[in-house]
């Protein structure tokens, strides 16, 4: 559990051009960086099961092969909300 914001919280960060440009279309977009995801809603992204958000990332995350951590942020890309690997922020 992160104890303290997620210190892009509420910047915009330029995501990878190499995420690709596939289902999710995030390659190369602006990602408003809300905060990483346990400390907004108190629980592992794994419990939040019904949540459209989530079970894309956790389709991307098995695909992609990443780490099964809890270093996931959430932001926006325009009004839609997605979660990702810190990893895939920062490099």
């Amino acid at each position: 559990m992160h104890a303290r914001p997620h210190p892009l919280a509420g910047r915009v960060v330029r995501l990878p051009a190499d995420m690709g440009s596939g289902a999710d279309g995030l390659g190369g977009q602006e990602f408003r960086i809300e905060d990483w995801w346990d400390h907004m809603t108190g629980a592992s992204w794994r419990e939040a099961t019904d949540m459209p958000a989530v079970l894309q990332y956790a389709v991307r995350a098995l695909t992609k092969g990443l780490p099964g951590n809890d270093d996931v942020i959430y932001g926006k890309v325009g009004a839609l909300g997605y979660l990702l690997h810190v990893s895939e922020v920062e490099g």
